[in-house]
């Protein structure tokens, strides 16, 4: 490749079209023609370069944009900025390295490759190298069994993705190919297909794509695989809706690349309507034509979540093989980044419309989807409507649509036995303690000294805003756990979820930060920050739970992304949703690790006091290096209904003017705009619980202890009878035992999603929660979650004989 920069300039090349000249130059003639070439007269090829070459952006100035944020998530993976890799054939024809070379480019620049069905190198060999998600490309053959092992072979390499090509019945008619007579070279063969015929890539098409495909297919490819099915093709509204309708998880706006059927629309004067017409239900992509980063903003701006890139990266290959990908890849980014930067657009869910124009300048050489903008909608009169992409994006979470579909199930099917809520055992509350925890309360300020009048306002008024109770909260720490810290560091909070929330908007503090998370972890903390905008990156559990090696790994890979990671938030002690702990070595080596590379943890430990046994020492109390901030709860161990939580924050914190003082003073700055305080009479009732123990929640706890013990215990040995140890083999079914907590999860052979929790519900009268709700960037597609907490020894036998009944039941329909 040529590095020639002429008057001691940068080395070029600069533009992906220079990398498509030295490419073009360099490779055999019937190779390129088969690489850049299009259906037809090529008219669509065209069309889809031009159609950018028309966009005028509108700049806008002094906007305090500083450095634009180019991430965004799809699919519930972060990408680096929204740039994929489209699929490709045979990237050895450019590179004998292929589809490794670029899966290594691509994955230190943090963007997903999408792997075609005839790739020259091994999945295999692919998914060693890979950094960033892996996508597979599928055509689906006539051999619905070929087919099914290709799909099956890239989900066992770690594969996250179907990419259903759609508008393939057959190849276009190609003419460059045909009056080349082209044919592959010898050596290059699709390296995870079998047989003959390939040389051919038109008459192998001909004789093996299957051309009677329906919207069926989308729904078999579901029941094959647990991956989720996006559909590459659709070019209309009406498509797209179908899409939907029929399961796919995503939309490739496409035209094959100008190489299917020509005189086609180029992708981007119809994304606005297919954008439109889906409306948020699935992430959209859209390629062909993508051939500058400014040309990735337009695409924002009219619809798109992100593009994928093609023909430029096989440039960038042939030229200089891996490390030329990564520079054509570093290009597009630094672009995008300079355009999103000379229009003041700060991150790229904020790209829109008037990024490229309003109806308005009609004529002036915008792209005709320019000039179709929606019309805003028509006034009514009465109730306001408002447009649901108007608000905020967590609304539309995906996190919030599962729970809320688990609670829509839960009340729909009220006698069925519900292994769902997490929540305590309430047959152990008097009302009546209510009152006299009041009073207890009320009778310790007196003796203390306080005047009537204080007493009253102690209940009556607001009270401090870092609580009134800290005191107490302190001394059950020391006495309890072994936490020994001043009064000073504690917030009582209105439940741990506040203290997530107060914990992690102090922490994160800019675009470039990241919230490390235990994967499967709590949904409270992702959605703490779905809420503030915050990015979260998983630190994947292994068999055994928490891995620090995972962790290692992450951190350093976010730093690779010019990203700081700042905190990990990890539940130690039998974890929701899977019910490990965390052993006493690697408590030691997390907080050593926590001390070498610069990190806070976030640590969250409900179930220690209502687990028999002796509990391992919290992190927050081996912590001698102020890296731990303790979030808790009184919620399991005392009274939910009070909704009293706390957190420790004692990290020295200093200002600009050398004052130093505690990170819980700025959390208590937080909750002054947040809820201003927590309930003093929810703090009262609390309180009098802690007097009447003389701190001690443990001793409160014994009897709580020992039923959740016997629960778990008796759940676990009905999982043991109902599914004996030699037929779980053959079934596909296993589970974990966990010592204390609320909850432990079963790994099933079949996908344990919405549509067959709803089935376990209304055909055997028992509910339970996917596992792959608690996932934040995907997986636990084929697990599910018991908790144990808040049924009777007589309803976990009978909930068990039902779950068994429908396990079988279902993996015989899953085949």
């Amino acid at each position: 490749m040529s590095d020639a920069a002429g008057d001691g300039g940068t080395p070029g090349p600069y533009t992906l079209a220079d990398w498509a000249d030295l490419a073009r130059a360099g490779m055999d003639p019937g190779v390129w023609d088969f690489c850049a070439g299009g259906a037809g007269e090529e008219r669509t090829l065209a069309a889809n370069v031009e159609a950018y070459d028309r966009v005028r952006f509108r700049p806008r100035v002094l906007t305090g944009v500083g450095r634009p944020d180019t991430t965004t998530r799809i699919l519930g993976r972060r990408w680096a900025a929204p740039i994929g890799v489209a699929p490709l054939a045979y990237h050895t024809l450019a590179d004998p390295a292929g589809e490794v070379a670029t899966a290594g480019a691509a994955g230190r620049a943090g963007l997903p490759l999408v792997v075609s069905t005839f790739a020259g190198r091994t999945f295999e060999d692919i998914a060693r190298v890979a950094a960033a998600p892996l996508w597979l490309q599928v055509y689906c053959f006539r051999d619905r069994d070929a087919t099914r092992a290709l799909v099956e072979r890239a989900e066992r390499a770690g594969f996250e993705a179907l990419v259903l090509t759609a508008d393939a019945p057959r190849l276009g008619r190609r003419l460059r190919d045909l009056r080349n007579g082209f044919r592959l070279p010898d050596g290059i063969v699709p390296a995870n297909l079998t047989g003959a015929g390939f040389s051919s890539p038109v008459d192998h098409a001909l004789a093996e794509f299957d051309a009677a495909l329906d919207w069926g297919v989308v729904a078999w490819l579901g029941e094959i695989s647990s991956l989720p099915v996006l559909v590459k093709g659709v070019l209309t509204p009406a498509d797209a809706r179908q899409a939907v309708a029929a399961g796919a998880a995503g939309i490739v706006v496409s035209n094959h690349g100008g190489r299917q059927l020509d005189a086609v629309p180029a992708t981007l004067d119809v994304l606005p309507e297919i954008a439109d017409a889906v409306r948020g239900a699935c992430p959209v992509l859209v390629d062909g034509g993508v051939r500058r980063g400014s040309d990735v903003l337009a695409a924002l701006a009219l619809g798109a979540d992100a593009v994928l890139l093609g023909r430029p990266v096989l440039h960038g290959l042939a030229v200089g093989g891996e490390t030329g990908v990564e520079r054509v890849l570093g290009t597009v980014v630094d672009e995008l980044v300079e355009t999103m930067t000379f229009t003041g657009t700060p991150s790229v869910d904020r790209a829109g419309p008037p990024l490229v124009g309003g109806p308005e300048e009609a004529g002036d050489g915008l792209p005709e989807p320019a000039r179709r903008l929606p019309e805003p909608p028509p006034h009514r009169t009465g109730a306001p409507g408002l447009r649901k992409e108007e608000l905020h994006g967590s609304v539309s979470d995906p996190v919030l649509d599962t729970m809320n579909f688990l609670n829509e199930v839960t009340h729909r099917y009220p006698d069925a036995v519900s292994f769902a809520p997490g929540r305590p055992y309430d047959g152990f509350f008097d009302t009546e303690d209510v009152f006299r925890h009041l009073r207890r309360y009320l009778d310790h300020l007196a003796a203390q000294g306080a005047s009537p009048e204080q007493v009253r306002s102690a209940i009556f008024q607001y009270g401090p805003t870092a609580g009134q109770i800290r005191e107490l909260v302190a001394d059950q720490l020391r006495k309890d756990e072994g936490i020994d810290v001043p009064p000073a560091s504690v917030v009582v909070t209105v439940g741990c979820q506040e203290a997530m929330f107060l914990a992690v908007r102090a922490l994160i503090s800019g675009p470039d930060d990241v919230l490390l998370v235990s994967s499967p972890c709590y949904v409270g903390i992702t959605g703490a920050a779905r809420l503030l905008d915050v990015e979260v990156g998983a630190v994947e559990e292994g068999e055994k739970g928490f891995d620090c090696a995972a962790l290692e790994a992450a951190i350093l890979a976010e730093r690779a992304l010019g990203r700081r990671p700042r905190a990990f938030y990890v539940i130690p002690d039998h974890s929701n949703p899977s019910g490990t702990s965390m052993t006493l070595p690697a408590r030691q080596e997390l907080l050593d690790l926590a001390e070498r590379h610069d990190i806070l943890i976030l640590e969250d430990s409900p179930y220690r006091m209502v687990s028999p046994g002796e509990q391992l020492p919290t992190l927050k109390s081996l912590d001698r290096e102020h890296r731990v901030v303790h979030l808790g709860s009184y919620s399991k161990t005392l009274f939910p209904g009070t909704r009293v939580g706390f957190v420790v924050a004692d990290q020295p914190v200093v200002d600009d003017a050398g004052n130093t003082g505690l990170l819980a003073d700025e959390l208590a700055r937080i909750k002054s705009m947040l809820t201003v305080n927590t309930s003093p009479v929810s703090q009262a009732v609390t309180a009098g619980m802690l007097l009447s123990v003389d701190g001690r929640t443990s001793g409160l706890n014994t009897r709580t202890a020992a039923y959740y013990g016997d629960a778990m215990r008796v759940t676990l040995r009905e999982l043991d009878r109902r599914f004996p140890e030699d037929e779980r083999g053959a079934l596909g079914i296993g589970w974990n035992e966990p010592a204390g907590g609320f909850f432990l999860a079963v790994n099933v052979p079949f996908r344990a999603d919405n549509a067959a929790l709803e089935r376990s519900a209304e055909e055997f009268g028992v509910i339970w929660t996917p596992m792959s709700y608690f996932y934040p960037q995907g997986g636990g597609e084929s697990s599910l979650r018991l908790s144990v907490s808040y049924l009777s020894h007589e309803e976990i036998v009978d909930g068990v004989d039902r779950l068994a009944r429908f396990v079988r039941a279902q993996t015989h329909r899953s085949g």
